[in-house]
């Protein structure tokens, strides 16, 4: 189906997380341009209208107004998630700097907000490169997403959290870290795009063994370990205990002064 004159340009994140949301997504929006990048860079891509839909994190959804989420297709966690990981070289409580990965703003101001209302904290707080090691920044802590903190060694950090148990356990919600997004008054069909992502999210859940074998060597991860990560640790569907969650985040956020500049 053409929904424009203009092919709708679609920003996806490259991690292994949103695999099971992009598969079979081209064959249901065949003229769709789709893309692939950093979800910080999606939203920014969204911003400024380089992109018509964008998987973005969830803190930049709060900071404008005129998004809207188009689809119940989504990456949450309903307990640990594996992908995003504090690691410290000191107790979580005497935590006085922190570096954070740069690849998504939720999870920058994810940290934050536990810190502060596990331990009343707020660090000192620097930038880990894109593509840097956690091992060789000089903070008590680090933050480590996506691909990459399922794999970094940890030998050098005594501490641990796993941001997405940490935050359930605590709020007995799900955190969801990324949705599908468009401005307001989007110039195509959005009930049809809604129902090709929810449609693929299905296919791709249907077809985890296959997505975990292919990404598996990329990852330097086992077949099982990418097939466990995304059939247990990762929840997809935006439901009521998911917009529960999305409801606290944003209290907190907001009132942390991290919705719009995290870091």
């Amino acid at each position: 189906m053409t929904l424009s004159s203009i092919p709708l340009r679609i920003g996806a994140v490259s991690y292994l997380n949103t695999k099971p949301l992009v598969y079979g997504l081209k064959q249901r929006l065949p003229d769709a341009e789709i893309s692939y990048d950093l979800p910080s860079r999606l939203a920014d891509g969204l911003a400024a209208n380089n992109l018509d839909i964008a998987l973005i994190p969830t803190v930049e959804y709060f900071a404008d107004p005129s998004y809207e989420i188009i689809s119940d297709a989504c990456i949450a966690c309903r307990g640990p998630v594996l992908s995003v990981s504090l690691l410290s070289r000191v107790p979580m409580n005497e935590i006085t700097s922190l570096a954070l990965d740069e690849g998504s703003r939720t999870s920058i101001a994810l940290v934050q907000v536990l810190l502060k209302v596990h331990h009343n904290i707020v660090p000192r707080l620097s930038s880990l490169p894109i593509g840097a090691s956690a091992r060789d920044v000089d903070a008590d802590a680090v933050l480590v997403i996506g691909d990459r903190a399922m794999t970094e060694l940890e030998n050098d950090f005594s501490f641990h959290w796993d941001l997405g148990e940490q935050w359930c356990q605590w709020s007995d919600t799900s955190f969801v870290f990324a949705m599908w997004t468009v401005r307001a008054n989007a110039r195509f069909d959005v009930g049809v795009v809604s129902q090709a992502f929810e449609e693929a999210r299905n296919e791709g859940l249907d077809n985890l063994p296959k997505i975990a074998e292919q990404e598996a060597g990329t990852l330097g991860l086992s077949s099982s370990q990418c097939l466990s990560y995304l059939r247990d640790n990762l929840y997809f569907f935006l439901g009521n205990k998911e917009r529960s969650g999305l409801k606290l985040f944003r209290e907190h956020a907001t009132s942390m002064g991290l919705v719009g500049n995290p870091v």
